[in-house]
């Protein structure tokens, strides 16, 4: 009957839950969504009500918990939002019961330590003890964070038993910041499993609020990966805490469309929006989002329509901003309290056991309560730095020659079947034969490299913008067929046994990008994990992930990365942004030995350098330099033998040196501009000056430098040469640092002005000229001044 029909749909789409499908292109993934929605809902098994309601009274009894015992203190309470719980708790018992293997779960601050105890697992113990600030020193690592920043690890029990891994990423107060940090751990999990498959047993869930969702550029950015062949992990469940203000801002001054999850829409996501006041609802949701994951690899988003009981945080009075909703709120039942009455209302339990289920659990908190205030409290330490003298250590990165050759070969081993390039094959050509020529460049001392840590049995992982090719068409690691657009990539048949090496074009993001290799990296350790950046100017896109995972994440959070972010580098005369990556800012960044950060000028140092970022002990994220104009300069070719012997060059002394005690003049220098330096001094024979290169600017080379330094006993005047201005590049940071290790080798009776002169361009807001004409003038009178100084 048309009655019973209209009855349906009311209650599919007109009740407490509201769906948006008809965006979505597929008709098939329209109709499985309406086979699922348009039908009689069955009421809940009284096993999952009580479930249900035990999650409610957990998350509400926790929340109340803390707000008596700590009053005052931030913690940024889920109360209004306590049906995320049960939305959590369904989410992931679907997956337990579909066999996966892991969730894991990115999000801010709202509701964090309500999810930690009552989804993750993490101990009541533990987060009372991070209140009391009682915590053991010897567990503590760095500088540490604030309580609802941590992440924690742990296993979640489904309804029926089945267990799964489940884990919560770490993340800073920038909000969305954790999102491709997300993505890229589930990927890398996904990727170990499943060896680059596409089973997908590795289920994302990342949680959001209403104004970043919509407000948080990074957002689109992440959703843009989704169905990318490099960043997809079939699909990611969006959970957004909907309480309708951004701290102090309303919807109609933190968005401009009418849902907070409109974003969504461009990847097609369907969107089911569901009231908070309804836990039956939501869980149905919930199961239901997951079902979508699960049968089509896409992302699904929840906008769970709740309300925020307190303040942006329990300090804050939110009546000052908005009474009218306060008004409201003030008077509102918990969702605890209305979902338990109707639950007697209807039946379905009695009074006495809704009422057993809250005191057992509230007698809970109570005795892990008084059992960490009875423990001794540990005395509060000073932080001190890492006593870390062994970093970075010296390992031995060469290769044989016949590893070397067979790299050499795989260039012009080409199948018949795959049609090079007619102007693209001579430059394979000549990679093989530079090998016996001694000309090696820029492009096959990284070939080298990568291929023999495939060897090694080490994947490789390298992501960016024309990362395939490379920006200036140096690396070609992945060729295009002529004829057909095929892919073949040489590197990936050097044996039957050797890793799996994967070179991905990213999408046109600088943050998002980066935060996804970053996440990688955490969960692959045993991997050398690339982000390149098109030019490294473009780098400072990414700036929050520089400053908040990247250099601090093992200091906040004990949490390692060996990332590699690879940024050409180099003034050329292309103008102000492409010419400097910024190293200042990433040595302004260094401290604790929390990077290495290395700008080297060979493709032979370059080549062990990358070689020695994974055979190191230790795990660092490694910030290189790399050339634009060097990559075919013949001055900077490297020899076979210097990847058959030999290890990394911290610092590359002057070999053309042939009377040290005829040195008056020492330059140091870092970058391409030695090689200006060196054509300079040749063309005048300035016998007495001498060229010192630092190849790795942090951890500084003390020992290596003041060796150096003392090979010329008469020198007269210690100059640091530069290209970038006098306020950028690395004499900021030169300039604190190297003068201790001038003092140690030829002792301080000189004053510091005069014992180290900086030669580079003058103090500059921008980083270089516009014009081609002015830059060459410019880097003419650099190179002249650094010989008549």
């Amino acid at each position: 009957k048309l009655r019973d029909i209209l009855g349906v749909l009311r209650d599919s789409y007109c009740r407490t839950t509201g769906i948006e499908y008809m965006h979505i292109q597929d008709p098939k993934q329209r109709k499985w969504i309406q086979d699922r929605v348009e039908r009689p809902h069955a009421k809940p098994e009284r096993e999952e009500q009580l479930r249900i309601l035990r999650r409610l009274n957990a998350a509400e009894a926790f929340e109340t918990f803390l707000q008596t015992k700590y009053v005052g203190q931030k913690r940024f309470s889920l109360e209004g939002g306590e049906s995320v719980i049960p939305l959590l708790d369904a989410v992931l018992d679907s997956a337990a019961e579909s066999r996966l293997d892991e969730v894991v779960i990115g999000m801010a601050h709202r509701g964090r330590l309500n999810v930690l105890a009552n989804i993750v697992g993490k101990s009541y113990a533990q987060i009372f003890r991070e209140f009391e600030g009682n915590l053991d020193p010897k567990s503590m690592h760095g500088s540490g964070d604030v309580k609802y920043h941590l992440g924690a690890e742990g296993t979640f029990t489904g309804l029926d038993g089945e267990q799964i891994k489940v884990s919560l990423a770490a993340n800073p107060s920038h909000l969305e910041a954790v999102d491709p940090i997300l993505e890229g751990i589930a990927r890398a999990k996904q990727d170990i499993i499943n060896k680059g498959g596409t089973d997908f047993t590795v289920l994302p869930v990342a949680l959001h609020g209403d104004a970043a969702f919509a407000g948080q550029g990074v957002v689109a950015e992440t959703l843009n990966m989704s169905q990318l062949r490099g960043y997809r992990t079939g699909g990611t469940v969006h959970v957004v805490i909907n309480n309708q203000v951004g701290f102090t801002a309303a919807p109609e001054s933190a968005r401009s469309s009418m849902y907070a999850t409109d974003v969504a829409r461009m990847i097609e996501a369907p969107i089911f929006h569901v009231n908070g006041d309804d836990p039956e609802a939501v869980v149905r949701v919930a199961r239901l989002a997951f079902e979508f994951r699960q049968a089509f690899n896409k992302d699904v988003v929840i906008d769970l329509i709740c309300y925020r009981r307190r303040g942006h945080n329990e300090s804050d009075n939110p009546a000052f901003t908005q009474p009218l909703m306060y008004d409201l709120i003030d008077k509102k039942r918990s969702v605890r309290k209305l979902y338990t009455e109707s639950l007697i209302g209807r039946g379905d339990i009695t009074l006495e056991e809704a009422e057993q289920a809250l005191q057992d659990y509230q007698g809970q908190l109570e005795k892990v309560f008084t059992e960490v205030r009875e423990a001794t409290a540990q005395p509060a330490t000073v932080q001190t730095p890492d006593a870390q003298a062994e970093f970075p250590v010296a390992v031995n990165t060469a290769i044989s020659t016949e590893i070397v050759k067979r790299i050499a070969e795989s260039q012009v081993n080409i199948p018949d079947h795959i049609t090079v390039h007619p102007r693209l094959l001579p430059q394979l050509q000549r990679r093989a034969s530079m090998v016996e020529d001694g000309t090696i460049d820029w492009g096959m001392g990284e070939t080298l490299a990568i291929g023999s840590l495939l060897l090694d049995g080490t994947p490789v992982r390298l992501a960016g913008q024309d990362s395939q090719r490379g920006t200036f068409g140096q690396r070609h690691a992945v060729i295009i067929d002529r004829s057909t657009g095929e892919e073949y990539t040489p590197l990936q048949y050097l044996s039957e046994d050797q890793a799996r090496l994967n070179v991905y074009n990213s999408l046109l993001s600088e943050y998002a990008a980066m935060g996804f290799e970053y996440g990688y990296s955490l969960a692959r350790p045993d991997a050398l994990v690339m982000w390149e950046a098109q030019f490294g100017d473009f780098v400072n896109g990414a700036q929050t992930v520089v400053d908040e995972f990247i250099s601090s994440a093992e200091q906040k959070w004990a949490q390692t990365s060996g990332v590699v972010l690879l940024l050409p580098h180099g003034y050329e005369g292309q103008g102000p942004d492409h010419s400097s990556a910024r190293p200042e800012r990433f040595l302004q960044l260094c401290a604790q030995n929390n990077m290495t950060v290395a700008m080297p000028t060979s493709p032979s140092n370059y080549f062990h350098l990358l070689r020695w970022q994974v055979h190191n002990p230790h795990h660092k994220p490694l910030v290189v330099f790399t050339p634009k104009s060097m990559l075919r300069l013949k001055a900077a070719a490297s020899k076979a033998d210097e990847f058959t012997t030999g290890q990394f060059q911290p610092v590359i002394g002057d070999a053309t040196v042939t009377d040290p005690a005829a040195v008056k003049k020492v330059v140091f220098c870092a970058g391409k501009v030695y090689y200006d330096l060196e054509a300079e001094r040749q063309k005048r024979g300035a016998t007495d000056t001498a060229i010192i290169r630092i190849e790795r600017l942090y951890p500084l080379p003390g020992a290596e430098l003041q060796a150096e330094i003392a090979k010329y006993p008469n020198a007269e005047k210690y100059l640091w040469a530069q290209e970038e201005p006098a306020n950028q590049g690395a004499w900021p940071f030169i300039a604190l640092n190297l003068i201790d290790h001038l003092d140690l080798a030829v002792g301080a009776d000189v004053p510091h002005g005069e014992r180290l002169r900086r030669i580079s361009r003058p103090h500059s807001s921008s980083p270089a000229v516009g014009s081609a004409k002015r830059h060459q003038a410019e880097q003419e009178q650099l190179v002249r001044e650094v010989f008549e100084a």
